[in-house]
């Protein structure tokens, strides 16, 4: 035997299963059986190819009260070597390190009792046996192979490596259960957790029970614990909503109810049949760099095929889970041919299909259900409606925003902002940014709130790159305010677009105009009076075909050498600082504190916009200045 030592993490981790907080240890079996079930569909899968490996597949459970074990053995692909230190001494696909991140941040916030299924989450099941056991030995041959392994561990620093007389393919985990564990040894005990947590196992899990017959006589039975029902080809009357449940949460990881549940039952061109299930709230990770992009399980006939078939769903509907099962496709595909196939792709057109239909039929009848769910993946249909050409308009159709005139954290639709349009309104209007707080103040705005139009606030920065596939809808332009005037038709715009022209056509204001276009000619591409502003001194706006200045803060922050836009300064010719700026320009052209102001006008509208600017320290110091000459002028 061998002495090898635990990754570090891994001996955090059994230091936490042995001196366990949590009280429902019973999910240790749940966990080692669902290990079982993956194996043996991994086998089976490998028997399509290769008969040898052909078997009446099994999950076995054997208490032994004399000797205090509990076993689960099952025939499936087992292990070798290699893999048994890969998969049970080290972090490299437990998931150990987040599952400990996330214990931890559990127990400071007082959660660690009732979150029991972390450990399910996290994929560290296999590590649950220490709640119960004092020793864990698993004998385990991989198919195929002649040399069996055994791995053995009290738990603490080290687990020993050697040779096994198993003479079978597959893995047995034999738990030597503490002294005040021993009830998992009662047999009523064990068929109630399997009833529990494993009824819609396919494959039977099996244990040979004692019982006393009419004469009082024991007999022993070799019982299926398991209904092994395909729980997605039973009629729904016949489920009950806990089998469901417990069967997303398989699936999923996610603990607790599913939002909404689908059963679809295709035939015609192509036949399968789906059991679908949409998420309450996103699962812990499931945005993390190298999160698993699906929790679709596709069979084929009932037998297991893939976890992982990439063209079985569009990847931004990966927060679906559930089971497909197919009766067209061949039981012999290989995983990397598979989402070439062209029954897939008819799949995966269906099941788009419907998971949109009952996200708008959510929409229009359960619209604080619907709310929910798109505060949580709102993100996943924004990426839909950029990319998927086919169903453009239903998803834009799905997209909420808040807006200028609704209230905070209240989302409306693009429809509904189209049928609450002024009839004078010809386009839709959008400001994009970090918060509403932020954009609730912007000087693009002040126009269109005091015209009585309404604008989307996209607070989100996917928002830009949608926007790129939504150039209209209904017929509606989407138009940045911050290159946006007001329609023609509106009062407030002819009102102000007469101010603007009138300032422009004075000599005060051309003057100013000038001057400050040779101040800034380095700054700005153009300095005009504005037609948009009414409380605001001064806005930076763009062309029609620059970028916003969001997603330029956006590119600067992926790359400092990103092609920096040159903006136009615009002035609102009523503001008090502009009208200073002009009597001040007529009387004292070459005044040197004109350079100065004229830098803070235009730091002042990259601030207003939420945009850095070059020097802060400077401008909070010219700032100060101005500052103490109102003050001194108050005393």
């Amino acid at each position: 035997m061998e002495n090898l030592r635990f990754q570090t993490e891994v001996r955090e981790l059994l230091h936490m299963m042995i001196h366990s907080v949590y009280s429902n240890k019973e999910i240790f079996l749940r966990e080692l059986i669902a290990n079982a079930a993956d194996a043996i569909d991994k086998a089976r899968f490998l028997s399509l190819t290769n008969p040898e490996v052909a078997q009446d597949w099994e999950i076995r459970i054997t208490p032994d009260s004399e000797a205090g074990t509990l076993s689960i053995s099952d025939n499936g692909i087992g292990m070798s070597r290699e893999e048994v230190i890969e998969n049970l001494g080290t972090i490299a696909h437990s998931g150990t390190k987040a599952f400990l991140e996330n214990l931890a941040k559990s127990k400071k916030e007082g959660e660690a009792q009732a979150n029991p299924e972390l450990i399910g989450q996290f994929g560290v099941g296999f590590y649950a046996s220490f709640m119960v056991a004092d020793k864990v030995v698993v004998d385990t041959l991989k198919a195929g192979e002649k040399e069996a392994v055994r791995w053995e561990s009290s738990g603490e620093e080290e687990f020993t490596l050697g040779p096994s007389d198993r003479k079978t393919q597959g893995t047995t985990v034999t738990l030597h259960l503490k002294a005040d564990e021993k009830q998992y040894l009662e047999q009523w005990r064990i068929s109630s957790i399997v009833k529990k947590y494993s009824d819609f196992i396919e494959h039977p899990v099996k244990m040979l029970e004692t019982r006393k017959d009419k004469d009082g006589k024991e007999t022993t039975e070799d019982r299926t614990l398991n209904s092994q029902k395909a729980i997605w080809l039973r009629p729904e009357s016949e489920v009950k909503p806990e089998e469901y449940e417990a069967f997303y949460q398989h699936l999923s990881g996610n603990m607790g109810k599913p939002l909404v549940r689908i059963n679809f039952s295709a035939e015609g061109t192509s036949e399968f049949k789906a059991l679908l299930f949409l998420p309450e709230r996103k699962p812990w990770g499931f945005e993390m760099p190298g999160a698993k992009a699906h929790n679709l399980h596709l069979y084929i006939r009932r037998v297991f095929i893939t976890d992982d078939c990439k063209g079985l769903i569009p990847e931004y509907l990966r927060f679906v889970s559930g089971v497909v099962d197919s009766s067209d496709l061949p039981l012999n595909i290989s995983r990397e041919t598979l989402q070439d196939n062209p029954q897939i792709a008819k799949i995966n057109k269906a099941l788009t299909k419907r998971v949109l239909g009952e996200l708008s039929k959510m929409l229009e009848n359960e619209r604080e259900k619907y709310t929910n769910f798109y505060q949580e993946f709102g993100r996943q249909i924004k990426e839909g409606a950029h990319g998927d050409y086919s169903n453009r308009e239903k998803l834009q159709n799905l997209l909420m925003y808040e807006t200028m005139n609704g209230k905070p954290g209240e989302l409306h639709t693009l429809k509904e902002y189209v049928t609450a349009m002024p009839s004078e309104q010809k386009e839709i209007y959008y400001i994009t940014g970090e918060t509403r707080a932020f954009l609730e103040n912007s000087p693009h705005i002040e126009s269109f709130r005091k015209a009585g139009y309404d604008v989307l606030f996209m607070s989100d920065p996917i928002d830009e790159w949608v926007l790129e596939s939504i150039p209209e809808f209904d017929g509606k332009k989407l138009v940045s305010v911050s290159k946006a005037k007001l329609d023609n038709e509106s009062k407030v715009a002819k009102e102000l677009e007469e101010n603007a022209k009138k300032a422009s056509e004075e000599k005060g204001g051309k003057d100013l105009i000038g001057k400050l276009k040779e101040l800034l000619k380095d700054k700005v591409k153009d300095v005009k009076f504005s037609g948009v502003l009414t409380e605001s001194a001064s806005r930076l706006s763009g062309d029609d075909y620059d970028p916003s200045p969001y997603m330029q803060r956006i590119m600067k922050a992926l790359d400092k050498n990103a092609q920096t836009f040159k903006r136009i300064l615009e002035l609102n010719p009523a503001h008090p600082l502009i009208e200073a700026l002009t009597k001040l320009v007529e009387k004292s052209p070459d005044n040197p504190k004109l350079g100065e102001f004229a830098e803070m006008l235009y730091d002042q509208a990259l601030l207003a916009e939420g945009s850095p600017i070059a020097d802060p320290a400077l401008f909070a110091k010219r700032a100060a200045a101005l500052m103490t000459l109102g003050v001194e002028k108050e005393i």
